[in-house]
């Protein structure tokens, strides 16, 4: 069977080989078909790109004296006549530290994973679940954006405050696959909004969300942007 065939299966794969739930012979099989297969590799560069922005919202946790020690018994140091050393120089290491931030956000996110999990088992009426990340021109993400149809809600959550004048407002769109573009609503430029999730707000048939700069009050028209184009990002279903 070839995966990139069964576009939903491929998504759902590559999802969980990036949250790091894709394991044993699956995960073996699926890290040969990412040298076989260059949709299979965009699949996962694609989920890459939406889930680890989530490092932004990763707020740090001190490491409990517990946890030091259960890492040092598993590496074999308490052998070692000053079992400290090495973890007073490993705390010195700038790199480790970025490097445990990640594994944090990998755990968070791999949370998220099982919960959905438990969500599907458990057959509970919360219907899909969708998610964005829009950059700006650099390729920086600004903006995350989640949607669940059985709430019909989407939350539009700014990554970093936008200074805007007070004349101006930020405006969502989408744009579908055939190029229809429609108005979502007015967002905030700092913090978070909640906005109606419409039914054809889905990724079979909408491609790109966007965030244009407007008039205070928005465009006039609800089908395209009079301003610039400020961010955009793909609509993925989880």
């Amino acid at each position: 069977m070839k995966i990139s065939a069964h576009p939903q299966l491929l998504q759902k794969l590559a999802a969980e080989y990036v949250l790091g739930t894709l394991r044993g012979g699956a995960r073996r099989r699926f890290d040969a078909l990412l040298q076989q297969d260059p949709k299979v590799l965009q699949a996962v560069r694609e989920w890459q790109a939406h889930l680890l922005p989530m490092a932004e919202f990763a707020s740090s946790q001190p490491v409990s004296a517990e946890v030091w020690l259960a890492v040092e018994r598993r590496l074999g140091l308490l052998k070692k006549n000053d079992r400290w050393e090495y973890w007073r120089q490993l705390r010195q290491d700038l790199s480790f530290w970025r490097g445990l931030g990640l594994v944090s956000t990998t755990a968070a996110l791999v949370l998220v994973s099982v919960l959905l999990s438990q969500r599907a088992e458990l057959s509970l009426p919360t219907g899909p679940t969708y998610v964005a990340t829009l950059a700006d021109e650099k390729a920086q993400t600004q903006v995350l954006i989640s949607g669940n149809r059985a709430k019909g809600k989407m939350t539009v959550r700014m990554v970093q405050a936008q200074a805007i004048a007070a004349n101006q407002s930020l405006e969502l769109w989408s744009i579908a696959k055939d190029g229809k573009i429609r108005s979502l609503g007015l967002i905030a430029a700092n913090g978070e909004v909640e906005l109606a999730l419409p039914d054809f707000l889905v990724p079979e048939a909408t491609n790109i969300l966007a965030i244009s700069l407007e008039p205070k009050g928005g465009s006039g028209n609800p089908e395209k942007p009079s301003g610039p184009i400020l961010f955009k990002g793909v609509w993925l279903q989880v």
